[in-house]
């Protein structure tokens, strides 16, 4: 975490404050003079004005493999919910965008606000990338016409797909993240997502976990 926020989120300063109040010499970190862009972590020992400053809110943010049958919401309604794969003390985590019952793959929670922030709000348009597999072979025509556009009930679907050597195999790239934009997309020209897994978030990638586990990332 950046000492600045973590100054904001613990005394009264904002982040430009607490920024002057490094440059001027009033904070240490682990007892040496802290410096401005500094990144800090838990276990860092942080003095602003003679006082120790500890953390009110303690961020934890996790990836989740997200298994096939599970929903994006702590009441199921007869589902299986993605917090039963978690322990107790992580059902405080909200989930960053969703992957709907039948999609698995990366799911990325956390409690802390402006990551979740920073991660699902289309103007910072964050990659995600899929493996999707279709019920035949598609041509590299119908390719080009989702790279193209599709247009969709709520507007047009802006997708990149990379046809595999097997074709009903596709790589998908996007920055969007309507309900079920992918299948909606393939319906429109006549296809049907039969797999669908996200490999990719931003920075974060799932590879190394099997489903249903989670690897928590350091704030």
């Amino acid at each position: 975490m950046r000492l600045n926020k973590f100054l904001a989120e613990n005394t009264k300063l904002s982040r430009r404050k607490a920024d002057e109040a490094i440059e001027n010499g009033l904070v240490y970190v682990n007892g040496e003079i802290a410096s401005v862009g500094q990144d800090i972590n838990g276990y860092d020992n942080v003095v602003f004005n003679s006082q120790v400053i500890e953390a009110s809110v303690k961020h934890t943010t996790i990836i989740l493999n997200k298994p096939v049958g599970f929903v994006c919401s702590r009441n199921g309604q007869g589902s299986k919910t993605i917090y039963s794969l978690l322990p107790p003390n992580l059902h405080n985590l909200n989930p960053v965008g969703r992957l709907d019952k039948d999609s698995s793959g990366l799911l990325i929670m956390t409690n802390d606000g402006d990551l979740l922030n920073e991660l699902s709000h289309p103007s910072n348009g964050k990659q995600k990338v899929y493996q999707a597999e279709i019920n035949r072979a598609i041509s590299s025509e119908d390719v080009s016409k989702i790279n193209r556009g599709i247009e969709l009930d709520d507007g047009l679907s802006h997708l990149q797909a990379e046809l595999q050597p097997d074709k009903t195999q596709l790589k998908i790239t996007m920055t969007e993240g309507r309900n079920r934009q992918i299948r909606r997309t393939f319906e429109k020209i006549g296809f049907k997502v039969i797999k669908l897994h996200r490999t990719n978030f931003g920075e974060f990638e799932v590879e190394g976990l099997e489903p249903g586990q989670i690897r928590t990332i350091d704030d």
